[in-house]
């Protein structure tokens, strides 16, 4: 079937504009723009083709990008990793068959593109990304994060905790990103968490980090996470068995208390994830990468980021492709969403 040219001028205008729930009479929800309506290989390149928005008012969720790498340590290129989820994120349909999720039923949600950065100062990039965030989750929009190098994520829960205080967190990653400086610098890739026990902007006791590898500085390399109360699961007790369990026992630790999710998509085996920019052999599986983020239903969720993707060495995009995938399994299990399961 061919669409006419005033259907789709129509259509257009009406996946990208300012969107909020009043915009809409004869439909309640924003949904995907599905393959029955427009080839996905066509369309502007939103997450999963979703309505872009220019602001929160009426969302439920949104998705952001944050496009930088100026934080990175070693292999750069992070800074296109938004743009390439979106354009991998095409063939994530609405439905998550698995689980029964259907958040396009369930929340308003649309794409509200990126945050400006200034890819030559970190600093004033950090206090960019704090303040738009802090506008982002005003009135209770719960933002999907898009990176980026994992600095983002330390002005993000300076804006989370300013609304909801110190938050519990479930970090995915190969690396603890503690460290103190790198190269003399406090703001980095590697120091987010650091900065953010500092600043009280955590639930300490309520911090999970999983998937921690790798050689290192010394053998307490991990130190000051276990001084500071979070429980750390290395690689090695995840591997060759359903991290179900242990999701379980998180979920009982987070409480009901507001929870952050930073997935580093190093945390997965560069055998799934090559396309990043400090791989570590000996991850978790694409599998395990769905199971901790499935444990997080029914956690009081205000916030997560997929970080760490970098397109140049992504050379058959998978990497985005899981990127895009774990971020509809974020929003899958906001609270809110309906199961048909």
């Amino acid at each position: 079937m061919l669409f006419s040219r005033s259907y789709l001028i129509a259509r257009v205008a009406k996946q990208h504009c300012n969107l909020s729930k009043a915009n809409y009479v004869t439909r309640k929800f924003n949904t995907p723009w599905s393959g029955m309506e427009m080839a996905r290989c066509g369309g502007i390149a939103s997450m999963m083709r979703l309505p872009i928005a220019s602001s929160t008012e009426g969302l439920d969720a949104c998705f952001v990008g944050v496009p930088i790498d100026h934080g990175t340590s070693y292999r750069p290129g992070t800074r296109f990793g938004p743009r390439e989820i979106r354009t991998s994120s095409v063939v994530v349909h609405e439905v998550n068959v698995t689980t029964g999720a259907t958040p396009f039923q369930s929340l308003m949600v649309a794409d509200i593109g990126d945050i400006w950065v200034n890819l030559y100062n970190l600093p004033d990039t950090c206090r960019s990304i704090k303040e738009s965030f802090a506008k982002i989750i005003a009135n209770g929009c719960v933002p999907l994060t898009a990176g980026g190098d994992h600095t983002i994520t330390y002005p993000i829960l300076q804006a989370i905790a300013g609304k909801y205080g110190p938050v519990g967190l479930v970090h995915v990653d190969a690396h603890g990103d503690c460290s103190d400086t790198m190269l003399g610098e406090k703001i980095a890739h590697g120091t987010s968490f650091r900065r953010a026990v500092e600043e009280g902007l955590l639930d300490t006791k309520r911090v999970v980090q999983i998937g921690l590898r790798g050689s290192g500085y010394s053998v307490d390399d991990n130190k000051y996470q276990l001084d500071n109360g979070f429980r750390v699961v290395p690689a090695e007790q995840c591997w060759h068995k359903s991290l179900s369990p242990l999701m379980k026992e998180v979920k009982e630790q987070m409480g009901d208390g507001p929870v952050y999710i930073s997935f580093d998509i190093d945390a997965l085996d560069p055998a799934f994830a090559p396309g990043t920019g400090t791989p570590e052999i000996g991850g978790l599986t694409s599998i395990q990468g769905l199971e901790v983020l499935r444990g997080c239903r029914g956690m009081n969720v205000v916030g997560a980021d997929l970080v760490e993707v970098s397109p140049p060495y992504d050379t058959t995009g998978i990497t985005a492709l899981t990127g895009a995938n774990l971020l509809f399994e974020m929003l899958c299990i906001l609270p809110g969403v309906k199961y048909d399961k």
